[in-house]
């Protein structure tokens, strides 16, 4: 884990993942579950296997005990994201204090993706060069247009020197909002292990943004050296185990007896449907 100390991570095309701090690591964890247990059980049981069982058991408290603080650079629509996962302390780089950057993403090209028609909230078949071509040159053109006006607003240049001595300019504060969810911000994001596992479970899926996944494919590397036994056990228990409703469990029980389901039969929505099948691949 020292390795990864003050370390900057490139992400995305301005981004960065800097360990700043940590506290603990696997063998954090299994002392506080011993404390639960008595004296004496560290002679029984070896850490790794007592880490599984807490994952598989979903004793989570323990995981409270190790914590890490992060340096993150990010766009702003992916920190409106990250931000939701609110068991975390953060504090925020602040356009009211200080002038941001000429910083914004642009997406590369094989990220540039037609709304999902199966999904409300993700994307589908990447676009063609014509239509990619029209997107970037929106993009860009916003950006640079917003940040030309940002500072202009300001009465400052890109270095904080003042534009004209006739004008005051207007607050920080204020011409802040005239930037796009493109532009870069920063923060301090300090969690514990626990909450750490619960943003990655859901961010290094598959199935999450593109752009996040991207921060937290990062953080899952710095996890492994971090905390090798934990690590291990989440793969395996949480990040790529799947879960079953009752009805779904009771239809894999049918399928393993050799009963033909169907959708017709099989008590679930259609998206649950899917995902059992694509889940076992019961076709």
């Amino acid at each position: 884990m020292e390795k990864h100390l003050h370390v900057e991570r490139k992400v995305l095309d301005h981004g960065f993942i800097r360990v700043v701090d940590y506290m603990g690591d696997d063998s954090a964890v299994v002392q506080a579950a011993r404390v639960s247990y008595g004296r004496g059980t560290k002679k029984v049981n070896e850490d790794r296997g007592l880490i599984n069982y807490l994952m598989r058991h979903a004793h989570t408290t323990p995981f409270e005990m190790a914590e890490i603080k992060l340096h993150v650079k990010l766009p702003i629509f992916v920190a409106r994201q990250w931000i939701r996962h609110r068991t975390a302390s953060v504090n925020e780089y602040s356009a009211r204090y200080s002038m941001l950057d000429r910083e914004f993403y642009v997406p590369e090209r094989q990220h540039l993706a037609a709304q999902s028609t199966a999904n409300r909230q993700g994307r589908d078949e990447i676009l063609d060069e014509e239509e990619a071509d029209f997107a970037l040159r929106i993009l860009k053109a916003d950006a640079e247009r917003s940040y030309s006006n940002y500072v202009a607003l300001l009465n400052l240049d890109e270095s904080g020197e003042v534009l004209d001595s006739a004008r005051s300019g207007l607050a920080r504060e204020l011409a802040r909002m005239n930037l796009n969810l493109s532009f870069y911000t920063q923060w301090y994001w300090k969690t514990n292990l626990h909450n750490l596992m619960n943003f990655l479970r859901l961010r290094a899926d598959s199935h999450a943004q593109y752009e996040i996944r991207a921060y937290a494919n990062i953080l899952l590397d710095i996890m492994a050296d971090w905390v090798p036994h934990t690590f291990e056990a989440f793969k395996e228990y949480r990040l790529n185990a799947v879960t079953l409703s009752a009805t779904a469990a009771s239809n894999l029980q049918r399928a393993l007896k050799g009963e033909k389901i169907t959708f017709e039969s099989s008590g679930l929505s259609k998206r649950e449907w899917t995902d059992l099948i694509h889940a076992f691949n019961l076709e």
